[in-house]
Formats: structure tokens, C-alpha cells, sequence
């Protein structure tokens, strides 16, 4: 039961992480290419969006085989 709350707690984590750093990336896009239209824009974010849900994915595979090897399992 203690190990489900722990994992929750390091999904939660990485996903406000993997949140903030797309928001800092769209962010600098926008700083970055001013002049950029409005579709390069959405099309950049949409990118990104799609870029940070396989690696929360690839985070969250990674997250369910370490548990599942976890000696304290029942």
C-alpha cells in the first residue's frame, strides 16, 4: 500500500515536471521566433504536446517495470 502512494506521488511529480518544462519550451518558441506565424505556433505546440506525452509514456513503462521487480512486493 505504501509503495502505491510512493509511486503516485513520483507519477504526480514528473508529470507537473514534464508539464512545466513543455510550457518552458512553448514559452522560449514564442520568444525565440517572434515573427513565427500563428499556425507554426500551434503547430510547434502540438509537437511538443505529442513529444511529452510518449515520454510520460516511456516514464510510465519504466516507473511499472521497477515496481514490478520490487523486492518488498507480495
Amino acid at each position: 500500500m505504501r509503495e502505491k502512494t510512493v509511486m503516485n506521488k513520483v507519477v504526480k511529480f514528473k508529470a507537473k515536471i514534464n508539464w512545466s518544462a513543455w510550457l518552458i519550451l512553448v514559452i522560449l518558441w514564442n520568444f525565440g521566433f517572434p515573427n513565427a506565424t500563428p499556425l507554426q505556433d500551434v503547430l510547434v505546440a502540438v509537437f511538443l504536446s505529442i513529444l511529452f506525452i510518449i515520454i510520460s509514456k516511456i516514464q510510465s513503462r519504466d516507473l511499472q517495470k521497477r515496481s514490478s521487480r520490487s523486492k518488498y512486493r507480495n
